[in-house]
């Protein structure tokens, strides 16, 4: 991996300074591609010097996309949304990104999806992202696939959303309590990424769904974190008609697309290859989480530990 190049289209996002980081460790450059390159300059100190370039790419204009994978020897797609043009941005941008990778004689490319994709799907986000998968797929044949579950890190919008929420208010509403999740930690994502660019030979033209070690139900996510935090509210599971009358008011924490996806559970499927057939060790929410969750407690760092 020393010395070879890798552009990572999104790489300035909340997963991106986790595959950079992981890259970087190997000794390979990486090669930024963002909108606003700017946004992610804070992964500078990552890398060594000269290693980590930065460029303007938007996936939804293939037209720069040619110029951010130009010399590079593997190819990774971050992007994604749950607002915007979703047929533009999971769909034709990664159909135009995977054309581009193999006229451009790419040796690996990357395509970050999500677990529950599925071009049949009713909700639109998993439903783009389904065909997207296709779509890269067809352009690009070897290329590695990885489904995360819901993706936890210290700079994540999901597990720190429900701390926020269990930290402030008394009661906190709790919606689709009995769904299941399989938190997968960002670091180890990264480390899938390197290994499938370390070894297309082994890992390309393969799916993989990632999840951690632990399959929470919505309500025992919150409760668990709850404690961690030494909180104590009144967690009130939503009856479903009062949850999606809620997700189609305006400016409801989510979308009515969110609250579809809510109706299945997001964990590996069975028989799935997972991180273990990338010789990773799936790491549990507890042994990361709250290292960053005691912001959340009432004294911060000098509150009393609490239990697991």
């Amino acid at each position: 991996m020393r010395d070879r190049l890798f552009t990572l289209i999104g790489g300035g996002g909340f997963l991106g300074r986790y595959v950079a980081q992981a890259l970087l460790a190997t000794g390979a450059r990486v090669r930024i591609a963002q909108r606003d390159p700017r946004e992610a300059w804070y992964l500078k100190p990552l890398g060594g010097l000269g290693q980590t370039q930065f460029v303007a790419a938007d996936i939804a204009r293939p037209e720069t996309i040619e110029r951010a994978i130009a010399g590079a020897d593997g190819v990774v797609n971050l992007v994604g949304s749950f607002t915007g043009d979703l047929d533009r941005i999971h769909v034709a941008g990664p159909r135009a990104l995977a054309e581009a990778a193999r006229r451009a004689g790419v040796g690996a490319l990357v395509h970050v999806s999500a677990i529950g994709a599925d071009a049949n799907a009713e909700a639109q986000y998993a439903r783009t992202k389904g065909a997207g998968e296709a779509a890269v797929r067809e352009a690009f044949p070897a290329a590695t696939i990885l489904r995360p579950s819901t993706v936890f890190g210290r700079e994540d919008k999901f597990i720190n959303m429900f701390a926020g929420l269990i930290a402030r208010l008394p009661v906190v509403p709790v919606l689709k309590p009995n769904t299941r999740f399989q938190p997968v930690f960002a670091g180890d994502v990264g480390d899938a990424v390197a290994a499938a660019l370390r070894d297309p030979a082994r890992f390309g033209g393969r799916t993989f769904e990632l999840g951690g070690p632990d399959v929470l139900t919505m309500m025992e996510l919150q409760q668990w974190i709850a404690r961690q935090i030494g909180r104590a509210p009144s967690l009130v599971a939503l009856p479903d008609a009062l949850g999606g009358l809620l997700a189609a008011l305006p400016g409801a924490p989510i979308s009515r697309d969110q609250w579809r996806l809510l109706q299945k559970d997001t964990v590996v499927a069975p028989g799935a290859d997972g991180l273990e057939a990338l010789g990773i060790t799936p790491t549990p929410l507890a042994a990361i989480a709250p290292g960053w969750l005691v912001r959340y407690q009432r004294a911060g760092r000098f509150a009393r530990p609490t239990a697991a």
